[in-house]
């Protein structure tokens, strides 16, 4: 009989063990100072990235149909791509100063952009809206650079307001100046760039401390304005009824919703591969574009799918997170609001694609095709990782000189430290402003009453000279009349005397130049 093996055994692994050590290192990585940047960085990368690939298989098949080349729509989602790196990296350069300096302004040409895209020749038509300008082979969408430029000027606007300000401060002229930009926008028509101002408008309000009663009561007027715009065109209506009952018309309005539910049961849990996709061959429309979650499921299954929703509910932590951590309250709003539009637009649209929603035309940010709409996100991104590098502990690390290899490569200069002494003294500065500004203009409105009421006395006194004038000539023409004596005219039907007659007669004949003459008895 052998003898019993007394060699010490090494504890079999506990799985939940090794869970609690990957959250323990992970939750030890989050508390570095330059974490928050380094998430965004690495989940603006991964879905640019994941965008690429999934345009190029989605949209093979419609841009060789078109084109003849199977690259077409793939070579101009990555030249837009390139480009919003590019503006990623400047918006992360960019001094916080420089962004509010600009707000007001940027914000200013996006409304005149949304005005020019309307005037034909200028604005290019296609599938019945007038939202592009054409540039060559390229193709410019101004609303989506108006969802930017209205972020960063109402949080630049709020953030002049202080804590526990009137709601008319908080409102004005924030509010003016978004139902500006939707009305132009609501002209194209498009109405989800409309949905996505509302939900800009509404984060920066809720984070800036609207009353919860003032803001229930306009997110019941705004639901109000929203179903009549829904019912104003038919196209609109049709979505709604076709989510409300989707066996009423399955080969029309609910043709695509349908598809799309198709495409995501046939891919399974781990689905049918990339670039396997049957969807994309013209049996799901628009499947490069709005329906492009849709073919994630069909292709990388549920696991696609899940992981796309993970890094967004990631993005959602991260930005929440720099926002906390602000001590300045223009990055703390701009944050908070950013990361709200990009996580409602993506959960619409994922909630449409899977039939939660009716169809509405948002985009999934960075993943979608869209150009326009890729390099406005990725400016986005890059304006929330430069947030990130002002939280309070990056700001004392990287004064440290304590630079991630990251920022070394990309040789980003220190933020700038915040200072609330700072910031209050320019609010001070701006309240004064806008005290002056106030004052200036009471003092030009009673100067213009002062005008106004001189100019009615000179006016009346004006009347009072004329009336007494015409009173003084009417007195002497009667004083005139009554001087003059009368002569003594005969009635009609008199007889004359003779003589009378022949005084008459020879005046006549005076003024005619005929001598006079005697009567011939």
């Amino acid at each position: 009989m052998a003898p019993p093996d007394r060699r010490r055994r090494d504890p079999e692994p506990n799985p939940v063990t090794g869970l609690a050590a990957a959250r323990a290192r992970f939750m030890a990585w989050l508390a570095r100072p330059l974490a928050s940047f380094h998430l965004i960085v690495t989940i603006a990368t991964l879905l640019t990235v994941l965008g690429l690939v999934m345009v190029l298989s989605a949209s093979s098949v419609e841009a060789y149909a078109d084109t003849g080349s199977s690259y077409s729509m793939f070579t101009t989602q990555a030249t837009f791509a390139v480009l919003g790196a590019v503006l990623f990296y400047i918006a992360l350069r960019t001094p916080v100063r420089v962004l509010r300096r600009l707000a007001t302004p940027a914000f200013v040409v996006s409304l005149v952009m949304l005005f020019l895209v309307l005037i034909p020749g200028i604005g290019t038509l296609s599938g019945g809206a007038r939202r592009w300008f054409t540039l060559g082979p390229l193709s410019l969408q101004p609303s989506e650079l108006a969802k930017v430029a209205l972020i960063v000027w109402g949080a630049h606007v709020l953030a002049t307001r202080p804590r526990g300000a009137p709601w008319k401060e908080l409102v004005v002229p924030l509010v003016p100046g978004a139902l500006v930009a939707s009305f132009l926008v609501i002209m194209q028509p498009n109405y989800s760039t409309t949905v996505t101002f509302v939900i800009v408008v509404g984060a920066l309000l809720w984070f800036a401390g609207l009353s919860l009663r003032l803001f229930a009561g306009a997110a019941i007027g705004v639901g109000i304005i929203g179903v009549v715009l829904v019912f104003a065109a038919d196209y609109r209506a049709a979505r709604l009824f076709s989510f409300l009952n989707p066996s009423d018309d399955p080969q029309g309005a609910g043709y695509q919703s349908r598809q799309a539910k198709f495409s995501l049961a046939d891919g399974g849990w781990f689905g049918r591969g990339l670039g396997q996709s049957r969807a994309k061959w013209n049996y799901l429309p628009n499947s490069h574009n709005d329906f492009i979650f849709a073919i994630i499921g069909e292709e990388l299954g549920f696991i696609g799918c899940a992981a796309v929703i993970g890094l967004f509910a990631l993005f959602a932590y991260a930005g929440l997170r720099i926002s906390m951590n602000s001590v300045d309250p223009f990055l703390r709003l701009l944050t908070a609001a950013a990361t709200t539009w990009i996580v409602a637009q993506s959960m619409i649209n994922i909630g449409y694609v899977v039939g939660l929603m009716p169809v509405t035309g948002q985009q999934l940010p960075l993943v979608s095709a869209g150009g326009t709409s890729t390099a406005v996100t990725l400016l986005m991104f890059g304006i929330i990782a430069n947030a990130a590098r002002h939280e309070p502990e990056a700001v004392a690390t990287l004064h440290a000189g304590q630079e991630s290899r990251f920022g070394r490569l990309l040789r980003l200069p220190k933020p700038e430290q915040y200072s609330p002494a700072k910031a209050a003294e320019a609010r001070r500065a701006a309240a004064a402003k806008a005290d002056r500004k106030r004052a200036a203009q009471r003092e030009a409105q009673r100067r213009s009453a002062q005008q106004r009421e001189r100019r009615t006395r000179e006016d009346q006194r004006r009347r009072e000279e004329q009336r007494r004038r015409e009173q003084q000539q009417r007195r002497r023409a009667e004083a005139t009349r009554r001087q003059e004596p009368r002569r003594g005219t005969p009635r009609r039907g008199q007889a004359l005397a003779s003589d009378q007659r022949r005084d008459r007669s020879s005046g006549r004949a005076q003024e005619r130049g005929f001598p006079e003459r005697g009567f011939r008895r």
